[in-house]
């Protein structure tokens, strides 16, 4: 499911690699020791500087053209020790042939590279193939070869990441605003909760959704949910509403919630009906512009529909039980006093 797998250290041109021996180490010689002293002789080191007319000279120090461009210099160009010595460079370091990358990118002073591509969601879930390369793990050969390696996520799977964590604060202020509108009029700190108790089941109805219309979860989903919170206790908030009425009206418990159910139950069904069938269209929409908004409107509708089976059970059942309760505590305050 993965295809058009690129790398930012692509190869290049052939370069020579010079890789310090354990003999070169205990001559007291470096790596930059090394390169360095290679470098003065084939690129140059810059000895005085003249002055013709505008124009600035450089005089630099090094070997002829011939010799440069022979491998046979290299392995006999003579290193300098820290002792005073000299060696041939063949002796302290090996030389190989290698490719250079086309580009050096540095993230934060560190080499960094970067690596690409493209999945087919049709086959592959972007996030489960996340999942299983980043971290990486202690145990797999890459991280044993290299300990200091680190790997990071950018891109889709970044944003992603960092959704998820704007999506937890969203949701808590969605949440808590949702129940300061409702706990207000209703004059109530229990009642807000029992509409609320829809949304997770609309969550639920949202997963489903996508797993029966076969999509993956996206960006657009998450914002689906979001605009779900406040849409899934409208019916909810209908029936709380109604049964308050009702028992306002000198109705019984049982028999306002029986009453209101019965009489909310058509518009109920009606307005989460219309608003799902009124979605169809967009969740079956083949052109590409619709793609990007297809995952939102599949947790809206999914969730409408499932959130609105529980409004019709759930609710009802809930209010029952939240004004038992109270009751009871309310009779066990006139034994004590």
């Amino acid at each position: 499911g993965v295809y058009d797998v690129r790398n930012s250290l692509e190869a290049g041109k052939d370069e020579v690699q010079l890789k310090i021996k354990p003999l070169g180490r205990n001559l007291g010689l470096t790596q930059y020791d090394i390169g360095h002293q290679v470098r003065q002789a084939f690129y140059g080191d810059e000895v005085q500087r003249i002055q013709r007319g505008n124009d600035e000279i450089r005089v630099m120090l090094r070997y002829d053209r011939a010799a440069r461009e022979s491998m046979q210099s290299l392995q006999e160009l003579r290193i300098r020790t820290p002792q005073g010595d000299q060696v041939p460079l063949n002796t302290v370091a090996e030389i190989q042939i290698g490719k250079a990358p086309n580009s050096i990118e540095r993230v934060n002073r560190k080499r960094a590279a970067r690596i690409t591509a493209q999945v087919d969601k049709a086959i592959a879930n972007p996030q489960a193939i996340t999942a299983q390369i980043q971290p990486a793990k202690p145990g797999e050969p890459i991280i044993a070869k290299f300990p200091a390696i680190k790997s990071d996520l950018d891109g889709i799977s970044k944003e992603m990441a960092e959704l998820a964590v704007n999506f937890i604060w969203g949701i808590g202020m969605a949440l808590l605003l949702i129940y300061v509108l409702m706990a207000v009029p209703l004059k109530s700190y229990g009642q807000p909760l029992i509409i609320m108790s829809a949304i997770p089941f609309g969550v639920t109805g949202a997963i489903v959704g996508h797993w029966i219309m076969g999509l993956t979860f996206s960006m657009m989903s998450l914002f689906g949910i979001i605009a779900l919170f406040g849409v899934v206790v409208n019916d909810s908030l209908v029936m709380v509403d109604y049964i308050n009425n009702n028992r306002q009206q000198g109705q019984s418990l049982l028999e306002a919630v029986r009453y209101s159910g019965s009489r909310r139950f058509r518009a109920i069904m009606l307005t989460s009906l219309t608003t799902f069938f009124g979605l169809i269209p967009i969740m079956f929409e083949p052109s590409l512009q619709a793609k990007v908004i297809v995952p939102m409107a599949v947790s809206l509708a999914f969730g409408i529909l499932f959130a609105t089976v529980i409004t019709l059970v759930l609710i009802p059942s809930l209010y029952v039980l939240l004004e038992r309760i109270k009751l009871r505590f309310s009779k066990q305050n006139e034994l004590k006093n």
